[in-house]
């Protein structure tokens, strides 16, 4: 139950939440009101961040992210200049690809390197063959033998390389841990990495299940002949399986990992994994750490029931916990401790009795672990769609909990005269991100890990669609944004600085670049203006160019002019760095545009049959056709079609077909109202040219949104 903790002294109670009585000092905290949002800025680093999954900040606040393409960018504090850092090779069919990284917990760039990312190989798994326009053969099936499945049987690897002079060294890697997945079908494989204070890897996976043939409620279906990737009891419920859980590791000296003591199951306990720390968890894609306690923050994702339905279960309940212990948090079985589902015969179309959250039982056919496992544990929050008797600060809309980091304060960071530092007011408090409403709360806890309180963050800042959050060493916020679109770079996405300027009143410079031109044949001149550059405090400005991304600036001034002399993709960065209100005081941001040299970006057009505003059901097959229009030949193999199921603002890929022209049959949305869910079918193509020699390969790209009839 939700529990409040009345302090021994005076306290003052604003906008119904507890807080601390009020200091003098403006860092000493917490005060009786947040400070104002107009004492923080948010800067942005990079405005084209492909499609972002996760970020990791260094302790000199460089930036690296990754995009499920397989792209590492790095931002360089310095020059605010942004590089490709590696590009990993991935499969990508449904939500895979290049996920999370972190940094080890001793990293300090010189003898110790070390970044682990969470990716999945290529493997040799089936994809689509564009000679057979009528057959995606990268697609698993929904019904067949064991041997028709065999083939999709993949895994999603945990390894570490070493990052250096700005890259990723990827012949340096070291294989820690591989998570077996289904492949070829949709959902939940995401992962995220945390380090706790005795350098224990976390490493948090989804229970990797299709959940649209489950009128969103729990994906119970072990009918024979069916594909297990829809039953989740062979994963998130199953205490031999890796999937669905936080797995608790120390990595080895060289690759590999050990079990260190105190997870879920001792080693060798039959029918176990050792590696379990909690278990019963659905799509928990985010997730940070305390680095007092070592309490983890858990944002679990949310099955998408609008109602519950007395036959089947409860409606979704988006979750955020603070685990401090090993744990079975419930998923298929149990929504929360006291909101079970019922058993579900899939074949027959039955229900049967509600499980019991105390004792649960998983009797399917693929589980390969305990049949009794351990009672189920209530969250700390639990909230679905409409408001909340509970938590009503987490208002209504759509259900897509990330777990931000608590803020750590350090006085010494706020020494430097360009910190950003923020107050000691947030100190130890969890920052909560929520996707589909688009803001930030603060999550008060006690010192036993018990919710005291929420409260707006940041209120009247934009946050469009948050992926992930982190505190550097310098005490600012940094975040990385998905906006508003499907699987591919959009608009509103960005990686960005959030920090805390009272301490000197001085903004941050807001630059604006412009060419003449963006491509051509080398040799290529350009001429390059920052016009529409401002200041919010009318400082006086410098203003430096790097032409080439290569971390130095070559000119000086308003405007610069530079001659390509060879081809490639050069991002030209404009710096613009203010003179401050005191000496050492100046503070600087960047922006790019990108200059082609030697190759056009293809331009790529999608047609689909039906067309957008003809009749179009679910179920339906959709016809393509994909045009493309390139200074090189085109060669259809290399074109893609993706199908997304797009729900709200937010979408699960379902299949990818190769090839300039096919079918796609789209995917029947169980657990949906397409009239009142907003439901949509996407169809994105790209295609990405060969490039030659020196020549890099560009990618275009064009969508379409299919709206169901009434």
């Amino acid at each position: 139950m939700r529990r409040f903790t009345l302090w021994s002294v005076a306290t003052t109670v604003v906008s119904g939440l507890l807080v601390l009585p009020i200091t003098t000092s403006a860092d000493a905290a917490p005060t009786a009101a947040p400070p104002p949002d107009t004492d923080f800025e948010k800067v942005t680093l990079n405005d084209r961040p492909g499609e972002p999954m996760d970020l990791a900040v260094l302790p000199n606040g460089d930036v690296l992210h990754t995009t499920r393409a397989g792209k590492v960018w790095l931002n360089d504090a310095d020059t605010g200049v942004n590089t490709v850092a590696a590009e990993f090779d991935v499969y990508q069919h449904d939500e895979e690809g290049l996920q999370s990284i972190a940094l080890d917990p001793g990293y300090n760039g010189r003898s110790n390197k070390w970044v682990y990312v969470y990716y999945s190989p290529v493997l040799d798994t089936p994809v689509d063959d564009p000679a057979t326009p009528g057959v995606n053969e990268g697609d698993a099936p929904a019904n067949g033998t064991p041997a028709d499945f065999e083939p999709f049987k993949g895994a999603i690897r945990l390894s570490r390389f070493q990052f250096s002079r700005g890259e990723i060294d990827l012949s340096t890697e070291q294989q820690i841990l591989d998570v077996p997945v289904d492949r070829g079908r949709c959902c939940h494989v995401g992962g995220d990495i945390v380090f706790d204070s005795q350098g224990n890897l976390i490493l948090a996976t989804g229970d990797d299940t299709d959940p649209f043939s489950s009128d969103g409620y729990a994906p119970l279906d072990d009918s024979e002949g069916r594909s297990p990737a829809f039953d989740a009891r062979r994963t998130s419920a199953n205490t031999n399986d890796l999937r669905g859980k936080l797995l608790r590791i120390k990595p080895g000296r060289t690759g590999g990992y050990t079990v260190p003591k105190g997870n879920l199951f001792k080693p060798g306990t039959p029918k176990t994994r050792p590696e379990i720390y909690t278990m019963g968890l659905r799509n928990p894609f985010r997730i940070e750490i305390d680095p007092e306690s070592d309490r983890i923050f858990v944002a679990d994702y949310s099955p998408d029931a609008s109602s519950a339905n007395p036959d089947r279960g409860p409606a979704g309940q988006g979750k955020w916990t603070v685990v401090g212990k090993p744990a079975n948090y419930g998923w298929p079985l149990c929504a929360t401790s006291e909101m079970p589902y019922r058993d579900y015969d899939f074949a027959t179309g039955t229900s049967g009795p509600a499980f019991d959250c105390d004792a649960p039982v998983n009797d399917s056919r693929h589980n390969t672990g305990l049949t009794q496992l351990p009672p189920v544990s209530q969250p700390t929050v639990w909230y679905t769609y409409g408001a909340s008797a509970e938590f009503p600060e987490l208002g209504t809309g759509g259900i897509a909990p990330m777990a931000g980091p608590a803020y750590d304060y350090d006085k010494a960071a706020t020494k430097d005269p360009r910190s950003g530092a923020w107050p000691k007011y947030y100190d130890g408090i969890p920052i909560f991100a929520e996707w589909g409403r688009d803001y930030l709360k603060g999550m008060r806890i006690d010192d036993d890990g018990e919710l005291t309180g929420i409260e707006a963050v940041l209120s009247t800042f934009v946050t469009d669609n948050v992926m992930d959050l982190e505190f550097g060493k310098n005490g600012s916020l940094y975040m990385l944004e998905y906006g508003d679109g499907f699987f591919s770079e959009n608009e509103e996405a960005q990686v960005s600085r959030i920090d805390y300027i009272a301490r000197t009143g001085n903004h941050t410079p807001k630059p604006v670049i412009s060419a003449d031109k963006t491509g051509g044949d080398a040799p290529l001149s350009v001429a390059f203006d920052s016009a529409g550059t401002t200041d919010p405090d009318g400082d006086q400005l410098t203003y430096q160019w790097d032409f080439d991304g290569d971390g130095r600036f070559d000119a000086t001034g308003a405007t610069a002019t530079h001659t390509y002399g060879e081809p490639g993709v050069y991002k030209a960065t404009l710096t613009v760095t203010d003179k401050g209100r005191a000496p050492g005081r100046g503070k600087h941001a960047s922006a790019d545009v990108d200059v082609i040299v030697g190759n056009a970006v293809p331009v790529v057009t999608l047609t689909t049959s039906p067309a957008p505003g003809e009749a179009f059901h679910f179920g339906d097959t959709v016809q393509f056709q994909v045009e493309v229009a390139d200074d090189q030949a085109v060669d259809c193999s290399r074109v893609s079609v993706t199908y997304v199921l797009g729900h709200d603002e937010h979408g699960h890929p379902q299949t990818t077909a190769n090839g300039c022209s096919g079918s796609i049959v789209t995917t029947v949305p169980g657990g949906h109202d397409p009239g009142e869910d907003e439901l949509n079918a996407v169809f994105v193509a790209e295609y990405t040219d060969p490039g030659e020699g020196d020549i890099p390969a560009l990618t275009g790209s064009d969508e379409v949104v299919l709206a169901p009839s009434e």
